[in-house]
């Protein structure tokens, strides 16, 4: 594994392709910097996908001030949020994994700290900014 992120690949492509010309098959240098500008502002391909409940916790988490900590402690949580990092997906009667917790615990304090998400249930883009 690389310690390259994606943007230093960017960075790299753009550099190369800068030394050439002015134009790039007919599209003036100001075109390409406005693509720039947008991969830039662009979200992260790698999104947590997170259920519509846990989400909604997550916000009034976010709403009331609470930690990280705070947000994740099983005592705290709401049913249906319990559910969810508790079990693996559709197998509640199956029991409790502690590995599929914890990949759980990892994706929701992502969607945390981000304060971006993807809903499991729609594909729609949450953001925390957005709802200020």
């Amino acid at each position: 594994m690389s310690n390259e992120t994606k943007r230093d690949v960017f960075e790299a492509v753009w550099n190369r392709l800068a030394g050439y010309q002015v134009f790039f098959n007919g599209w003036p240098r100001e075109t390409l910097d406005d693509y720039k500008k947008r991969y830039d502002s662009a979200l992260p391909d790698d999104l947590p996908v997170i259920p519509k409940e846990v989400g909604g916790w997550i916000k009034k988490c976010k709403r009331e001030n609470a930690t990280l900590a705070d947000t994740l402690c099983m005592e705290m949580r709401p049913q249906t949020v319990r559910w969810w990092m508790a079990f693996k997906d559709g197998e509640i009667a199956k029991g409790f994994d502690s590995a599929g917790y914890r990949r759980k615990q990892e994706i929701m304090a992502k969607a945390w700290v981000l304060g971006v998400w993807r809903v499991e249930e729609t594909g729609e883009i949450v953001k925390l900014e957005a709802e200020k």
